[in-house]
């Protein structure tokens, strides 16, 4: 079964996750880039990037090419933002058509967790039942092999199939 790695990324821990995943499945990968970019430093980091969030707002992205048509299963990549999805991950998920995929959840922060942001992703994606997932702290930033076991043990529940 082919994957595709969507990911969005802020101050690059989503992107590092992203391409680490990406390269033990063999996947494709496509980076969501909203039209207006988020502060990347400061209060306006949280204040804007957190608002957007927490009111769920759904971004204009840059274009970008992907045939999903080709892809049967999809991971989404991303940081957490005010406990919930990136707005960019949001405005792909409602503006594309995701219907027989199986998918798996990576997330990354600064600390707490990312259970909320798993079930924001399931419920966006109308998925009962058990997703894999992955949550890892500031792991460009905190590089330690417990990271890339982590990342092994979370590709090996999804490369059983036919890539």
């Amino acid at each position: 079964m082919k994957t595709l790695v969507v990911y969005f990324s802020q101050s690059g821990n989503a992107q590092w996750m992203a391409e680490r995943i990406s390269s033990a499945l063999s996947a494709d990968t496509l980076r969501l880039v909203p039209k207006k970019a988020y502060p990347a430093k400061g209060f306006g980091k949280f204040f804007f990037g957190g608002g957007s969030a927490v009111f769920k707002e759904a971004p204009e992205l840059e274009p970008y090419q992907a045939d999903l048509g080709q892809y049967g299963q999809i991971v989404f990549v991303t940081p957490v933002w005010a406990g919930t999805v990136t707005p960019p991950l949001r405005t792909f998920i409602q503006t594309e058509h995701l219907e027989g995929k199986r998918f798996a959840f990576a997330a990354c922060s600064m600390g707490g967790s990312a259970e909320k942001t798993f079930a924001a992703l399931k419920s966006l994606l109308g998925v009962a039942g058990d997703v894999p997932t992955l949550w890892l702290v500031e792991p460009k930033q905190k590089t330690k092999p417990e990271n890339e076991k982590a990342i092994e043990e979370f590709c090996g529940k999804l490369g059983d199939e036919e890539k």
